[in-house]
């Protein structure tokens, strides 16, 4: 099967929607389909990279890494017409979008689309996002949405909105998968020493791991107040905030102006390969958002063999159970709570451990990339079925 999947973010950017572009491509080629990948370049040019098309851009001045392409692109659309995609699988619902719907016009192919972020959380970087409302996104979304034959959620809290939008769409729910096997592989004890000394975390610390872009919609803002309570009774417990992003000023201002830059530490970006050693300096995953879709990094922290203690949210449902591998909690001080009571029960940490690396085996990316075929299958049967009908349907008006 020839497979076309398009995108507004790809690599070099590095977030939850291009790990699970990149999963998604690696398991299709394992089963032997031909995958391409149109995206929007992060420069002024157009060019193509091996199976990647990526078309000039500009930056768009309202969220980080997102770019507008100002070009049609009708040379790489033309190519992809004639390469003739059985499915094409849209991954974006802004400006790949469009080359996505000339592609499936044009081809007939099966379209398939992954609704990946809850946009309504992201009126920060949106200066008139506050006025729009929910009513005109989702009238918007409904428009956007009504071309395409299946829509993929990652989880029900996703189904739910855009049911809630007014999309009465086939929606199949199919959790983005990770690579678990690099999250199982232990570091050195040096290794984890070393990081710790260099950010000042002893070894009788606890540490509480905070992990992924720190944009204002992640609240991380509400980890540094509940650790404002918990160092009111705990000087050995630490945060540790990894990550990169336009929220990192306001997060260590926030940190200094409560005096505990002793407590909280900043790492910024990493190395994609040394994540895993930085879920290994951790003993418990924390996190304050409601923004997320999925949230691949509390499955990453899972296969870690991390406890949880996060901000309730529907998309955690499966992932996060309560009193098995983690608490939930709705706010500051539920969540120092919990961290003064579990954090340094060993027994606890080690029993809730196993039981996050268990449920992390439902989530790997073979059983991803099987499930998101089996979808593609079920488009392109209903296709041919639909075409044989109508087929069907003329040649019976045709005889009366």
């Amino acid at each position: 099967m020839k497979v076309l999947i398009t995108t507004d973010l790809f690599k070099p950017s590095i977030n939850g929607v291009v790990t699970s572009i990149m999963n998604l491509e690696k398991e299709l080629e394992k089963q032997g389909h031909e995958v391409r990948i149109l995206t929007v370049s992060s420069n002024s040019t157009s060019y193509k990279e091996e199976n990647v098309y990526y078309v000039k851009s500009m930056p768009s001045h309202i969220y980080p890494e997102v770019r507008v392409p100002f070009s049609r692109a009708n040379d790489m659309v033309k190519e992809l017409i004639e390469w003739g995609p059985d499915v094409i699988h849209s991954q974006c619902e802004f400006f790949s979008y469009g080359f996505a719907k000339r592609i499936a016009d044009a081809t007939g192919a099966s379209f398939i689309h992954t609704y990946h972020t809850l946009y309504e959380q992201y009126t920060e970087y949106i200066p008139i996002g506050k006025r729009i409302g929910r009513a005109a996104l989702a009238k918007w979304m409904k428009a956007r949405l009504k071309n395409v034959d299946t829509i993929i959620a990652p989880t029900k809290k996703v189904e739910n909105t855009l049911y809630e939008y007014g999309v009465m769409k086939d929606i199949e729910i199919i959790p983005t998968g990770i690579e678990l096997e690099q999250f199982q592989e232990a570091a050195s004890e040096k290794e984890i020493a070393a990081l710790k000394e260099k950010y000042g975390i002893q070894k009788e610390d606890k540490v509480l791991l905070s992990l992924g872009r720190l944009g204002f919609e992640k609240r991380i803002d509400g980890l540094i107040y509940g650790m404002k309570e918990i160092v009111k009774t705990e000087e050995d417990i630490k945060l540790l905030i990894v990550g990169g992003g336009p929220a990192r000023e306001s997060l260590e201002a926030l940190t200094k102006e409560l005096e505990l830059e002793e407590f909280i530490k900043f790492a910024g970006m990493v190395e994609p390969k040394e994540v895993k050693k930085y879920y290994q300096v951790g003993d418990v995953f924390v996190c304050a958002s409601t923004s997320e879709t999925q949230g691949l990094t509390y499955i990453e922290a899972a296969a870690s063999g991390l406890p949880l203690i996060c901000r309730k949210d529907p998309c955690l449902y499966g992932v996060l159970e309560e009193g098995g591998n983690g608490y939930s909690y709705s706010d500051i001080y539920r969540f120092a709570k919990y961290v003064r009571e579990y954090v340094k029960d060993e027994a606890w940490l080690q029993t809730s451990g196993e039981h996050s690396r268990w449920i992390a085996k439902n989530y790997g990316t073979e059983m991803f990339g099987q499930k998101v075929f089996g979808i593609y299958k079920a488009a392109s049967w209903k296709g041919v079925l639909d075409y044989e009908s109508v087929t069907v349907c003329e040649k019976s008006a045709n005889r009366i």
